[in-house]
């Protein structure tokens, strides 16, 4: 029996439906030998590659959604702009990135859905009316950025059995 455990893969999802990072976020994983879950739900293309996972599943509000959280674990990595997904994911302890790799984690994800809400509301009056700017080669560029370091972080963390215990509020004691 060996020394060490197994090392604890890291793995992407991609919430892919309306993703336009999908083929960067491949080449990524490819770089790192990263199982990445194409969910979708619709029959996408996707790369002949053992690392590559294509999920269809039924069409249904939320469904790609749900078959992410319910497949996700600490120290994996969800690609979605969806910030209802995302603070699922972050609740299990996963990093997630929207498309224009803004990372949303445990210190990020209250404020991004209180100004989705906000937006929502704003949008649902008619105060705004039309959507944000659009895609950048910028974009893309802190895409692959921030994807690249939260692979490198995820394998740190996974490897550190410290990083793997529940986080609880301190007794008091």
């Amino acid at each position: 029996m060996p020394d060490h455990p197994t090392k604890p893969a890291v793995r992407i999802f991609i919430d892919a439906d309306a993703c336009p990072v999908r083929d960067e976020t491949y080449r990524v994983a490819h770089r790192y030998r990263v199982h990445t879950f194409v969910v979708a739900n619709q029959l996408l293309g996707v790369p002949a590659s053992a690392l590559i996972e294509r999920v269809v599943v039924s069409e249904g509000m939320d469904e790609a959604d749900n078959w992410i959280a319910e497949h996700v674990h600490a120290h994996d990595i969800v690609i979605s702009s969806d910030i209802p997904l995302a603070a699922r994911c972050v609740a299990k302890g996963a990093c997630v990135l929207d498309a224009k790799g803004r990372i949303l984690d445990e210190n990020a994800i209250g404020m991004a859905l209180a100004v989705r809400n906000l937006m929502d509301d704003l949008r649902s009056t008619g105060v705004i009316t039309q959507g944000g700017r659009s895609y950048s080669k910028n974009d893309r560029s802190s895409f692959l950025s921030a994807l690249d370091t939260a692979v490198v972080k995820a394998r740190k963390h996974a490897l550190n059995p410290l990083n793997n215990r529940l986080r609880m509020p301190p007794s008091g004691l």
